[in-house]
């Protein structure tokens, strides 16, 4: 097979209100690299909260701010970047408790990167404080 590499960018306010139009992007892109309706759903799920993370949390839902996801595709790998220039966080802080027990314990905190790290191959987070922040997910595309 020839390789390929194809890159994607969305950059939309910073509003709850375009998590759809978010949403709408990933799945398109997860159908465009072969996954299947239940992988695609995942990996939209995974992109979504991640965003939301930004809105919510790295913005303070101030919708003058602006999230950019950028997606590449190629012959292996579906990689998303979630792009922001919000207050970053320390991922290394979210606690590994096991989800059961978070929920037992009503705790809400960190399930959102809990989820990620589960849907997705790789997950990487870098900080430049001031400048900004960048995820990075990758799924691996497996060939038949």
């Amino acid at each position: 097979m020839d390789a390929f590499e194809r890159t994607f960018a969305l950059h939309v306010p910073s509003s709850t209100g375009n998590l759809a139009m978010i949403r709408d992007f990933v799945a398109s892109i997860g159908a465009k690299a072969g996954f299947d309706d239940n992988e695609v759903a995942r990996i939209t799920l995974a992109v979504d909260e991640a965003c939301a993370n930004v809105i919510e949390h790295a913005y303070s839902l101030d919708e003058t701010r602006q999230v950019t996801i950028r997606a590449t595709l190629d012959s292996q790998d579906l990689s998303f970047e979630i792009v922001d220039n919000g207050r970053g966080f320390e991922p290394s802080q979210v606690s590994e408790d096991d989800v059961a027990e978070l929920i037992r314990q009503r705790k809400s905190g960190g399930l959102g990167m809990r989820l990620i790290r589960a849907v997705m191959d790789d997950v990487k987070y870098q900080i430049t404080p001031g400048e900004k922040n960048e995820l990075r997910m990758v799924k691996h595309i497996k060939r038949g």
